[in-house]
């Protein structure tokens, strides 16, 4: 798909929300849409066209249209992504995927996408935020497979992908832990709780449907008010804030 298309239909979710409470503080009331730069854009197309073939082999989504692939996958996924990080990072200087915590992530912004299944909303937030030291955990092996030849394609830096459960990833390391269309919701939410840093946040893309039932399983987290996904009647982005234990 061609950029300028891309642009065209991911506009309605990098617009400014009107009326909404935003999850890190600092932004402008007189914000401007954000606008994606030619690289960013062109690795969207170049991520539809990957997804595409390997969707012919493996299942990794149920939409085949490539404009309901930029609006339903990469749009819902920027969305949360210019919520939870208003302020991009510059972009590293380091060219390569890294597999260590400690060592390679160092201090930098720790995000982990649980059940990233096709990558969203992982890569695109890491699109968006190239700096975040990204860790994307999908059990599934071809799953798995699927990740890295689209971080190989993108030349994406600080990523790691656990082909793994995420019950067995280390507790207390993630700034953030993103959610979608993942299996077992309600028994996966506290296990994606202990993976957060005290005032590490939660942020669920989900439906209005699912609010209470993720607010009653995590009743240690403070919750922002839900925030409605444009052209959806029912999606939302749900954040949950970790408060440090007294």
């Amino acid at each position: 798909m061609h950029p300028a298309h891309i642009a065209e239909l991911l506009h309605p979710f990098l617009s400014p929300t009107p009326n909404s409470c935003h999850s890190e503080p600092g932004r402008s009331r007189a914000e401007e849409p954000a606008v994606l730069s030619p690289p960013q854009l062109q690795s969207i197309s170049i991520y539809i066209d990957i997804l595409l073939r390997w969707n012919a082999r493996i299942n990794l989504t149920a939409i085949r249209d490539p404009e309901e692939i930029v609006t339903r996958h990469f749009g819902e996924s920027l969305f949360a992504a210019r919520h939870l990080f208003p302020k991009v990072c510059p972009v590293p200087s380091v060219s390569s995927v890294v597999k260590d915590f400690d060592s390679a992530f160092g201090t930098r912004n720790r995000v982990a996408d649980l059940g990233s299944g096709a990558g969203f909303p992982g890569i695109p937030i890491k699109l968006w935020a190239p700096d975040l030291a990204l860790t994307l955990i999908e059990s599934n092996q071809k799953k798995a497979t699927f990740l890295r030849e689209v971080v190989r394609a993108l030349t994406l830096t600080y990523i790691n992908i656990q082909n793994a459960r995420a019950e067995s990833l280390p507790a207390s390391t993630f700034n953030v832990v993103t959610l979608r269309a993942v299996e077992r919701f309600a028994s996966i939410l506290p296990v994606a709780a202990t993976l957060l840093v005290p005032s590490g946040r939660l942020a669920l893309l989900i439906s209005s449907l699912q609010r209470e039932a993720a607010r009653s399983a995590l009743p240690r987290l403070t919750w922002d008010p839900p925030i409605p996904i444009p052209q959806s009647q029912s999606r939302q982005l749900l954040v949950g804030h970790l408060e440090p234990r007294m």
